[in-house]
C-alpha cells in the first residue's frame, strides 16, 4: 500500500465520522448569531412585510419576526447536536428563501446580467443574495444525507432502529 493510499484511507475513515461536523458548526453559528441579533433587537420586518412571499405575507410582521427569531435560535442548536438535522436544515432553508425574497433579492432587474450583479455580499443597488445562497447550498447536504455519524441522530438510530 502506497503512502498516498494509506493517507487517503485515513482521510476516508476520519471523514466518515466527521466530514459534516464543520458544516454543522458553521451553519449553527451563522444562524444562531442572526437569531440572537433579532432577540436583542427591534422588529424591522414591518417595513418589509409586503416583500415576504406567500404565506408569510399573510401573517403579521410580529409573527414573522417571532417565527424567524425562534427558528434561528432553536434550529441551529439542533444542527449543533445533530438532532433532527434534516428537519432543522429544511426549516433553515425556508427561513433563508424567505430572507432572499424579502431582503436580498434585487427589487428591480430587467436582464440576467443585472440579476447576476446581485450575486454579491454587499448591496450596491442590485440585491445581495450571495451569502444566503451559500447557506442554502451548505444546508443541502445536511438535508439530503443527515448529520452523519457524529450526531445524536446517528446514536438514536443505532440505539432504537436496529
Amino acid at each position: 500500500m502506497t503512502t498516498l493510499t494509506r493517507t487517503l484511507t485515513t482521510f476516508d475513515r476520519f471523514g466518515s465520522w466527521s466530514a459534516d461536523l464543520p458544516l454543522r458548526l458553521f451553519l449553527a453559528w451563522e444562524f444562531f448569531e442572526s437569531g440572537w441579533e433579532k432577540f436583542n433587537g427591534s422588529n424591522w420586518f414591518v417595513d418589509l412585510q409586503s416583500s415576504f412571499p406567500f404565506p408569510f405575507n399573510q401573517l403579521p410582521a410580529n409573527v414573522n419576526w417571532q417565527l424567524s427569531m425562534w427558528a434561528e435560535l432553536i434550529l441551529p442548536l439542533l444542527l449543533l447536536l445533530g438532532l433532527g438535522t434534516r428537519l432543522a436544515s429544511l426549516g433553515l432553508m425556508v427561513v433563508t428563501v424567505v430572507a432572499i425574497a424579502a431582503v436580498h433579492w434585487p427589487a428591480h432587474w430587467s436582464s440576467l446580467a443585472e440579476l447576476a450583479q446581485g450575486y454579491a455580499i454587499t448591496d450596491q443597488g442590485f440585491g445581495n443574495y450571495k451569502l444566503p445562497l451559500i447557506y442554502l447550498v451548505a444546508l443541502l447536504p445536511l438535508l439530503l444525507k443527515g448529520a452523519g455519524r457524529l450526531s445524536l441522530d446517528h446514536w438514536l438510530k443505532a440505539r432504537f432502529y436496529k
